[in-house]
């Protein structure tokens, strides 16, 4: 039988979360100016970790932070922070640590650390490149912003197709620039046309004689460094790639996207939908001041107000019903809630399924039948259900049928306006995920109010 492990008590907690014991040990050293004792305590760490930590300390606390440990901040750690900050940190390192990190970075890296920033920023950063490197990330940001060619590293192992494995195999023992992680050596022709790849694995275990275009990978597929990121993130995603290599206009090789820098894009697309529907600003992060947050948030606050004053004005139209009945007022935020809620489910899915190209022109009709056919179904379920609540409550037969035909129509409309909304922006080509919230809660709130108090009205009063 084996025995149970013992539990180490100074490992990381299960959640990769810094554990208490080394937020405590990094704390007490910034306290104390002990430069060494932080070195000691972030030593073991992962450049993710404490890139992590950067990024939650106060701006006051990270400048001390960072007087004590700039020394040994690398290239890892700085791609690692997150861009929000990432400005205030280089701005707060001496010169000398910037250009060493700069020059330990792989050209996608530099790139995304330099993109935003202004000219003599990216200058300053260029000049401590060596000249190669400068030129591939100079070639890099002329592509378009958003691109596979601002993605794509320009480190890239090629090999003819017409080598042997241990022709290959010499070559990459003899260099010394080859990047420091990479999946597939890329097959080239005289013309530096990419006509396919090779495994690592497979190269490893090929016997030396055999040709690498014997060996080539039935996955293969360029990509275009014109091509929008979340396109490739999405492409990397489906076929299940490891790396593409990036081709020109020409279709010559010029780079290669591996499946991090994939992955995060991806990763990124599904952060921005989340915080657009919730209207908190794409850019929103977790160390933002309280001023950066409340400029995020009170344009859409303010389009909320003019929406709710919309919604106000429905009910107001109904006064007279609402004053000469009131458990209609007892009973209208039911029917706005509900709506509300049955909307957001159907806009999420919505929103969701565009952004993974799994809901497209090819099977939209039958996604919208589908969620016509749920809200209808839900509307007369809850519909039914909370008629029988209010007869027990109010013992009104026509309220109980009021409530019910309401509930009915709310729920339709809710998911008609939740998968349509959605569907007619992207088709208008405007960002489901921003604007389709604010649109479907006003429907929702307008038909759900006009149609109860509209009903009460003809057929209580």
């Amino acid at each position: 039988m084996t025995e149970p492990r013992e539990t180490d008590t100074d490992a990381p907690e299960a959640d990769f979360q810094l554990s208490r014991q080394d937020i405590d040990a990094i704390n007490k050293a910034v306290d104390d100016g002990d430069g060494p004792a932080l070195d000691a305590a972030l030593e073991p760490m992962h450049a993710a970790d404490i890139a992590d930590l950067i990024e939650q300390l106060t701006p006051a606390r990270r400048r001390e932070f960072l007087h004590l440990y700039s020394g040994e901040i690398d290239g890892e750690i700085l791609s690692e922070i997150d861009e929000s900050i990432r400005d205030e940190v280089i701005e707060q390192l001496p010169h000398e640590v910037v250009a060493e990190a700069v020059r330990e970075m792989d050209s996608d890296d530099v790139v995304d650390l330099i993109e935003d920033m202004g000219a003599p920023e990216q200058q300053a950063i260029l000049a401590a490149l060596d000249e190669s490197d400068r030129a591939a990330v100079e070639r890099s940001l002329t592509w378009p912003e958003y691109s596979a060619g601002r993605l794509m590293q320009s480190e890239v192992v090629t090999a003819p197709e017409h080598w042997s494995v241990g022709e290959t195999i010499d070559f990459l023992r003899a260099e010394e620039w080859l990047p420091d992680q990479f999946y597939h050596v890329v097959l080239v022709d005289p013309r530096r046309h990419p006509t396919g790849y090779v495994t690592l694995g497979k190269l490893l275990a090929s016997r030396r004689h055999v040709l690498l275009g014997d060996i080539r990978e039935d996955s293969f597929r360029t990509i275009s460094a014109r091509q929008d990121e979340g396109d490739v993130a999405h492409a990397f995603n489906k076929y299940h790639l490891i790396s593409a290599p990036v081709v020109d206009d020409d279709d010559r090789l010029v780079g290669v996207i591996t499946i991090d820098d994939a992955m995060s894009v991806l990763d990124e697309e599904h952060e921005e939908d989340i915080l657009r529907l919730a209207g908190v600003g794409e850019d929103s992060a977790i160390s933002d001041t309280v001023v950066e947050t409340m400029r995020q948030r009170v344009p859409w606050l303010a389009v909320n107000i003019l929406t709710a004053l919309v919604s106000a004005s429905v009910i107001a139209f109904f006064e007279d019903a609402i004053a000469r009945l009131v458990a209609l007022a007892v009973l209208m935020p039911i029917v706005a809630s509900m709506g509300g809620n049955a909307a957001t489910q159907t806009l999420t899915v919505a929103v969701r399924g565009l952004a993974t190209k799994s809901l497209t022109r090819t099977n939209a009709l039958r996604i919208v039948r589908r969620e016509l056919a749920v809200g209808l179904g839900n509307g007369l379920l809850f519909g039914l259900a909370l008629a029988g609540v209010t007869y027990v409550w109010f013992r009104d037969p026509k309220l109980s049928l009021v409530i019910a035909m309401a509930m009915v129509v709310n729920l339709f409309v809710a998911a008609l306006g939740g998968i349509l909304i959605p569907l007619g922006l992207e088709k208008a080509g405007a960002d489901p995920a921003l604007a389709s919230g604010t649109f479907v809660t006003t429907v929702t709130d307008v038909v759900g109010f006009f149609t109860f108090l509209g009903l009460a009205a003809v057929i209580l009063l």
